[in-house]
């Protein structure tokens, strides 16, 4: 019988910085594999974020490293993001992803409790993940305007599609979660029939892809099925 391992999932600190590069080599291998781009980061960066106490590290109970998430704030406070969600490939299997999603939600919650929190995915896993917390897809319009979050996308393969559409829409998927809309968030979702269904999620996923990636073969034609 396979041993589980155990972690000890916490906000971290000054004394995890030397994860920073082991973390962000992690990041770019993950994206590559993905096929998709994340804003890249250095390893100063997140030391900075673990300095602030606005990230959240997973450890094994032997001091292993398993995954990481920091906050990102936007326009001033009014936006905040969950970003970076790494999890080691060794630890892939174990529902961890979920544990640093839902620990990362919580402290962002509590250092930024009136802050819209939102997120762009590719991940039907992590679309699932971030529904049970709360989020629903919405329109890119719903996200923060804010230019420095935007440059971050300059490094994703597939930026090219994102300015083809004006920003308002590429392979990601956005969710956003709003403290101040809870009786109503309904109102502003573009699906409301996902109920965490994860093969909901993997079919929103693939039709995203199939419709973006043929959009770049086809440029005189115009989709609106976002």
């Amino acid at each position: 019988m396979e041993n589980i391992p155990s972690f000890i999932i916490r906000p971290a600190t000054e004394k995890d910085v030397v994860f920073a590069e082991t973390i962000t080599t992690e990041m770019e291998e993950s994206a590559k594999a993905r096929g998709t781009g994340i804003a890249k980061r250095s390893p100063e960066y997140i030391k900075t974020k673990m300095q602030e106490g606005k990230a959240v590290i997973a450890l094994t109970k032997e001091g292993i490293w398993a995954g990481f998430c920091y906050i990102e704030a936007w326009g001033h406070g009014k936006f905040v993001a969950n970003s970076g969600l790494i999890v080691a490939p060794q630890f892939r299997k174990y529902g961890l992803a979920t544990l640093i999603k839902n620990e990362i939600f919580k402290l962002s919650r509590t250092k930024f409790p009136d802050s819209k929190i939102f997120g762009l995915t590719t991940g039907a896993a992590v679309m699932k993940i971030n529904s049970s917390l709360g989020y629903i897809p919405v329109s890119y319009s719903d996200l923060t305007d804010d230019e420095e979050f935007w440059k971050g996308c300059n490094s994703c393969v597939n930026v090219e599609i994102l300015k083809s559409k004006n920003r308002q829409n590429c392979l990601c998927t956005a969710m956003l979660y709003d403290p101040s809309k809870k009786a109503k968030v309904e109102e502003v979702a573009l699906r409301t029939d996902f109920k965490k269904n994860i093969k909901l999620f993997e079919r929103w996923t693939r039709l995203k892809k199939y419709v973006m990636l043929n959009l770049k073969k086809t440029k005189d034609k115009t989709f609106n099925l976002f």
